[in-house]
């Protein structure tokens, strides 16, 4: 598995919400050995997620490296926000984009909009998370989510049975129509070893991978049922809030298991360190970034069409090891985390 080292962005750029902004390499005279200057997208869901905000800043720094590129950003307000990215399509469409890529906030609303950029000869690049159908785009590049999902899913159970515990389930999830949440909830499942409706889950709510919501989620659960000693968090805003409604429960960080994805410093350093979170299944936005802006330059350059799908790598990170699961330390962690 190729991990690569973080960019950093290079240079200031204005990054919006419910519009786009610009950056980009080159000084627009042709480049080296004549190119011709390319204008290409980025739409994350929103700017408040570090792991957002380093796939826009990578995307920035690798823009910068190639020669007249020009990089259009946007972002919506929420991991949900379906609105602000059909607006951005247009815009940048409008504006004559080469290739876009794009982080679905809704894997099915998103295809119209997507389907009348193809139509107009833009190549677009689902990025960590799959439209529906898969095919509504030229490629993927995102982690293996259900993978994701089945590696914190294993430990959790082998954690449960190391310790002897009779599991009391927690599910705090995504938003409804979000491939990445359905996929990384269908993952945690098979690797827990249960199917939706087992009476070992005891509650789920929906935090739309937000760490405020996930805490009155949590916290919400917990009033409902106090005995929950195993909690599955979608991506580690949500987890965050978690621990911390955990904590004002009265409960230390041996009484729950918790586990999620995501792989970013703050929780690697300040949940999985301390032992608040068990593990995550650390991914890599960097390699979303970079491998889909230089997919798209090469796609317009060159019309050298990008794979039909990359998988950019998930490693399980874990404060403590458990029998029959393999698991990085938290020193890697920290050293391939990002944000």
């Amino acid at each position: 598995m190729h991990l690569s080292s973080r960019l950093l962005a290079i240079g200031a750029v204005a990054v919006l919400g419910l519009t786009a902004g610009a950056c980009g390499g080159g000084d627009g005279d042709g480049g080296a050995a004549g190119e011709k200057q390319i204008t290409i997208g980025l739409i994350t869901k929103q700017e408040t997620n570090p792991f957002w905000v380093t796939m826009r800043e990578v995307a920035e720094a690798t823009a910068d490296e190639e020669h007249d590129v020009k990089l259009l950003t946007a972002a919506g307000n929420s991991d949900v926000d379906n609105r602000s990215q059909v607006a951005a399509l247009q815009y940048m469409t409008a504006r004559g984009a080469d290739g876009i890529l794009i982080a679905p906030a809704d894997s099915k609303a998103i295809v119209p909009a997507i389907d009348k950029a193809r139509e107009a000869d833009v190549t677009v690049i689902a990025v960590d998370t799959p439209t529906q159908p898969r095919s509504a785009v030229d490629a993927l590049f995102a982690t293996d989510n259900r993978q994701a999902g089945e590696l914190i899913g294993r430990y959790a159970r082998a954690k449960a049975d190391e310790q002897d515990i009779q599991p009391r389930i927690a599910m705090l999830e995504l938003s409804p129509g979000i491939t990445s949440g359905e996929l990384r909830h269908d993952g945690f499942l098979t690797g827990f070893g249960i199917d939706d409706g087992d009476g070992r889950i005891v509650g789920s709510v929906n935090t739309e991978g937000d760490k405020a919501k996930g805490r009155r989620g949590m916290a919400q659960l917990l009033r409902e049922n106090p005995e929950i000693n195993v909690v599955y968090a979608v991506n580690e805003p949500a987890a965050l809030g978690a621990a911390a409604a955990l904590k004002a429960a009265g409960k230390s960080e041996g009484d729950v298991i918790l586990v999620t994805v995501d792989g970013g410093c703050d929780a690697i350093k300040d949940g999985i360190r301390p032992g608040a979170i068990d593990a995550t299944a650390q991914q890599y936005p960097e390699n979303m970034a970079r491998e889909g802006v230089k997919a798209l330059v090469e796609a317009a350059r060159r019309d050298e069409q990008p794979p039909r799908y990359l998988n950019t790598g998930v490693e399980l990170i874990a404060g403590d090891s458990v029998q029959g699961v393999e698991s990085r330390n938290t020193a890697f962690g920290v050293r391939n985390c990002w944000g």
